[in-house]
């Protein structure tokens, strides 16, 4: 699984969801579907904005998480 750790790099960095917002010309329902880890699917181009703004490497944002086997 892949795991959403927008909430907290902008915690880090103390930014709201609205500056990301601002900052990457993204939808604030977008950033906060990303910040509650709610979105289904992101495009690279999202990404890549989050990452400029946020000056970071997009390990920062996203995360892989093996699934549990059953």
């Amino acid at each position: 699984m892949i795991r959403i750790k927008l909430s907290r790099k902008l915690g880090e960095k103390r930014i709201t969801q609205a500056t990301l917002a601002r900052m990457t010309g993204i939808r604030p329902t977008t950033i906060s579907d990303l910040y509650n880890e709610m979105a289904a699917r992101v495009g690279l181009e999202q990404l890549d904005k989050i990452c400029e703004a946020l000056d970071c490497p997009i390990s920062d944002i996203l995360e892989y998480v093996p699934n549990k086997k059953p």
